[in-house]
């Protein structure tokens, strides 16, 4: 990596992501200093299982009626439990297939599963007990990183900008824009001076997944292959266009439930995927209202990258290259998870996670609950 050197040594960290796609774990290790030294190692991706989808879906639902972040009624509760309890599996399973030794992790950054984000209420529950994690592990664990950033007034999200800003140091091309395709879509603008813009640009793969299982009973369109076969109703894609979110200026942050498509009902499955595809591809598109200065460069992560008519609807709708992370050296798959592993040491030393221009926090900001393991630990 470019830019100056810290003297700080390195830490050991694991990254784990479980998204608002509902799809899995993503599991990444990396060594860092929190700054310009960066070693990517290995990583994974392990899936739920229906049951498991089918609970995180419910407790999603439940928690649209919380007033508060400790309130966990009992579906909150017992998904909580279950989800902690996957991500230390997961954790296990990782490590002794990596070969890796708990002693040896300096920290794990564990992002838990988003329930409900509402910062313009200043609030946001992200399920996962950092406590039961490092017990079972073995392992520090920091936990919780959005909330110092929405208690100061900023939008909690996306956390992943310092990151993302470390690991394209070596590219020639500026600026550039990272887009993350989750189930809510993301964007980190870097000027030509390592500026840094982000924000929510609108739905990612959320809105195309719940149509996809609701009327075809997969979890996802393929490769973008339903999408594909449709019809675009860009009067449709206009009245989604026209919502709020989309005039607020930027930093911004979005809910999975933001958006409503009852306008879809009488669809065959084929246009609503293309439509909601479309819909997708052009929010991405118009997050350039925002920008001070049109990307050289757009560098797709996430499962979205994966579905060929997102990429190919956002390759129409911008001026330069859209390649996925895997064209410039990175990895779509587990970028979100290292990004977590690298916070998490940011965290443990005090260095910012969240900025002014990404999340409008009032000034740069840490974050995070550490988690220690205790003495004496009987799971």
């Amino acid at each position: 990596m470019h830019g100056k050197v810290s003297m700080s040594k390195l830490m050991r960290a694991i990254g784990l992501m479980s998204g608002t796609s509902l799809d899995g774990i993503d599991v990444a290790y990396v060594e860092t200093d929190g700054e310009d030294r960066l070693t990517r190692g290995p990583a994974a991706t392990f899936l739920y299982d229906d049951a498991m989808r089918r609970l995180l879906t419910s407790a999603i639902a439940a928690a649209r009626t919380l007033k508060s972040r400790e309130e966990r009624p009992e579906i909150l509760a017992r998904a909580e439990h279950a989800l902690t309890e996957r991500h230390a599996a997961v954790v296990a399973e990782f490590m002794a297939r990596e070969a890796i030794e708990p002693a040896s992790v300096d920290v794990i950054g564990f992002h838990g599963q988003t329930v409900l984000h509402r910062p313009d209420v200043g609030l946001t529950v992200q399920l996962g007990l950092g406590d039961l994690l490092a017990n079972v592990t073995r392992c520090p664990v920091v936990y919780d990183m959005r909330a110092a950033d929405v208690a100061a007034g900023g939008q909690g999200a996306p956390l992943v900008p310092a990151y993302h800003r470390a690991l394209i140091a070596r590219l020639p091309a500026r600026p550039v824009a990272i887009v993350n395709i989750g189930g809510v879509a993301n964007i980190t603008w870097i000027g030509r001076d390592g500026a840094l813009i982000a924000f929510d640009t609108g739905p990612g793969n959320a809105l195309i997944d719940d149509w996809m299982l609701q009327e075809a009973g997969e979890p996802r369109d393929e490769d973008g292959a339903t999408a594909e076969k449709g019809r675009v109703d860009e009067d449709v894609v206009r009245f989604l266009l026209s919502h709020s979110y989309f005039n607020l200026p930027s930093p911004k942050s979005l809910d999975r439930n933001a958006f409503m498509t009852d306008l879809l009902d009488k669809f065959s499955i084929a246009d609503g995927a293309a439509t909601l595809t479309a819909f997708t591809a052009q929010s991405i598109a118009k997050a350039r209202e925002h920008m001070p200065e049109e990307p050289e460069l757009w560098i797709v992560a996430g499962g979205g990258r994966l579905n060929r008519t997102i990429m190919r609807m956002l390759a129409e709708r911008v001026e330069h290259a859209v390649v996925p992370a895997e064209a410039v050296g990175l990895d779509g798959d587990s970028l979100e998870a290292e990004a977590w592993a690298y916070l998490a040491v940011r965290s443990v030393r005090g260095l910012p996670i969240t900025f002014p221009g990404t999340t409008g926090a009032p000034r740069p900001l840490s974050g995070g609950l550490r988690a220690d393991p205790t003495t004496h630990f009987v799971h």
